[in-house]
């Protein structure tokens, strides 16, 4: 069974390790406790989206970096063969719709 929860640890880690920052650092720049921090990256708890965003932020990445690559990955395991990098007209203008709304 794949684990979101464990794909997005890891995605995280490896975003922090190529930025070369410690797991100390990140929970600091997030205000988030280190030990907690360390039980998401190893896929122990799961993030809340307001934890996600504050470590993104930390690691200068926009979420959707983080989650993009999450997905990617889960693609991979998924053994999805196609993972599509644009969204089907329709969807785009349904957005545009809604977006007009607000």
């Amino acid at each position: 069974m794949v684990l979101v929860r464990q794909e997005i640890g890891d995605v995280l880690r490896d975003f922090r390790l190529q930025k070369a920052m410690t797991l100390r650092q990140v929970a600091s720049r997030a205000s988030v406790a280190l030990g907690y921090l360390s039980e998401v990256e190893r896929g122990q708890k799961e993030a809340s989206s307001e934890i996600l965003a504050s470590v993104a932020d930390a690691l200068d990445t926009p979420i959707s970096v983080i989650m993009r690559e999450v997905g990617d990955r889960l693609a991979i395991i998924e053994g999805v063969s196609v993972v599509p990098d644009t969204l089907p007209d329709e969807l785009v203008a349904q957005f545009d719709v809604d977006l007009a709304v607000r």
